[in-house]
């Protein structure tokens, strides 16, 4: 599939590629972003490079992983936001923001629009969010979206070699008023 650009009031949705890489190296030497993804630590340029020429074209080209860096209208980069295919219909999603650019509700403008995009083009009926437990900003984000929260999962996170707890949470098409491509019937209660 060809990666696609998703505009919104104030970002730009879009693949990254070689010419950002020196940008995602940039951000990703930030230890917030380090403590809390599963990026290498310490994250190398060569890192990025791989990131930028290989995994995410990779990952849009096979349907795997669709990857955005999400930029500011003047071009700047405020974070990267992927979902990854997990089995037919559900997608896992996650996100990370610039320093600069966090607490300005960009990353939850851009969990919408991905999200959206994830229903209405991919046949998506399932988006997941997890998080170690802990990351309260990645947490708040996911609540502003509309997920909700399931629980906590023992041990089912892995960060740099350390089995660590992490929250789940579920967003469906009907929590953002569209439809799903199959059927859902809720437990009765």
């Amino acid at each position: 599939m060809e990666p696609v650009t998703i505009p919104t009031a104030r970002l730009l949705l879009r693949t990254v590629g070689q010419d950002d890489t020196d940008a995602v190296f940039a951000a990703c030497q930030d230890p917030v972003i380090q403590r809390w993804t599963t990026i290498p630590s310490p994250y190398l340029h060569e890192h990025a490079q791989s990131f930028t020429e290989h995994l995410v074209p990779d990952g849009w080209a096979t349907g795997s992983m669709f990857t955005f860096g999400v930029f500011l209208s003047q071009g700047e980069l405020a974070g990267m936001l992927g979902i990854t295919m997990r089995s037919l219909g559900v997608g896992e999603l996650g996100f990370w923001a610039t320093e600069r650019h966090r607490g300005n509700g960009y990353m939850t403008e851009a969990t919408l629009a991905a999200a959206r995009w994830a229903f209405t083009h991919q046949s998506i009926d399932r988006l997941e969010w997890r998080a170690e437990v802990g990351n309260t900003a990645s947490r708040a984000v996911a609540e502003r979206t509309g997920f909700t929260i399931e629980g906590t999962l023992r041990a089912a996170l892995n960060n740099n070699g350390v089995r660590r707890d992490c929250w789940v949470g579920s967003l469906l098409p009907s929590d953002l008023g569209l439809p799903s491509t199959a059927p859902y019937l809720p437990p009765r209660q």
